[in-house]
């Protein structure tokens, strides 16, 4: 495959930009025997004519139109250079790249990551996935931290530093066609009555809610499952059920949809834990949001 010279592009650029080789001797302040040599090297290296005459000079073959359209989206790229890393000198972005597994509260997330968006410049990325997926984009260095219901459960070859940010209890909310009905009605009694939505199995609260409704002898009528907590409380406002809304985050959102306390699970808690890899170790920005949550939240 052969490989084309940038200096000869160039030159056929300038070329077609000023319409004839006069003008582009001009500009480049170079003999027109030189350019036209310039353009008739890349012409040879391409195999195609790209100029022919007119009666206004020059234009350009289908080939030279191709080719064109190319060195136009390169040569202005190259043209924005110079002030793309004066940008970046003049105003250097704070990055962070967060990992949030499956199934945690974004609200929750939000409500810890909430410290540091004020930093001038913050260049945020949030990625949700799976926690062995998160482990394995933290090991390569693709994220700074990871927010989990849980610390790393396997071994790892890389050294991780775990921290409980948050321990926050959880809340059952719900519409008032089903919360109306249970005014005066012990918590546990309402749950084992109503329609009940829950996070997906794979989330850690899940499985504390599991433990907690079987320590009670409750086996819940489950009306839906999901793994994002906001998703899960716009079908309770539909009537669908109530759910389970750790108190970390749940202010903005319960008032917006109109949601009403049913009640505390008394003993059942959402933890959150922040895993670093030893890149994380001293980024100033994760360091923020720890010194945030420390001692860890407990709402």
């Amino acid at each position: 495959m052969s490989k084309v010279n940038y200096r000869h592009l160039y030159y056929f650029w300038v070329v077609a930009k000023e319409g004839g080789f006069a003008r582009a001797s001009e500009r480049l302040d170079m003999a027109i025997q030189t350019i036209s040599a310039q353009v008739k090297a890349l012409e040879q290296e391409l195999g195609y004519q790209l100029l022919k005459p007119s009666s206004r000079g020059l234009t350009l073959t289908d080939a030279g139109h191709a080719v064109l359209v190319r060195a136009e989206t390169i040569f202005q790229l190259g043209e924005s250079i110079p002030e793309s890393v004066a940008q970046a000198v003049a105003a250097p972005a704070a990055r962070l790249s967060v990992g949030i597994s499956d199934g945690l509260s974004k609200l929750a997330a939000h409500a810890l990551l909430k410290p540091i968006l004020g930093t001038p410049d913050l260049r945020l990325t949030c990625h949700e996935g799976e926690v062995e997926q998160l482990m394995a984009e933290l090991a390569l260095h693709e994220l700074d931290l990871v927010l989990a219901c849980q610390p790393p459960t396997k071994p790892s070859s890389q050294r991780l530093t775990s921290d409980r940010l948050a321990v926050s209890p959880v809340d059952w909310y719900g519409p008032a066609s089903l919360t109306r009905k249970a005014q005066g009605e012990p918590l546990l009694a309402s749950l084992a009555r109503l329609p009940v939505l829950l996070p997906t199995p794979h989330s850690g609260l899940r499985a504390r809610i599991d433990r907690w409704f079987d320590a009670h002898q409750i086996t819940p009528r489950v009306a839906g499952e999901f793994e994002d907590s906001g998703l899960m409380a716009l079908f309770s406002a539909e009537g669908m059920g109530v759910f389970p809304l750790a108190t970390l985050g749940a202010d903005p959102l319960a008032p917006s949809l109109r949601l009403r306390l049913l009640g505390r699970s008394e003993g059942l808690y959402e933890e959150i834990h922040g895993i670093r890899s030893r890149r994380g170790l001293h980024h100033p920005l994760v360091l923020q949001i720890l010194q945030a949550a420390a001692p860890p939240l407990r709402l």
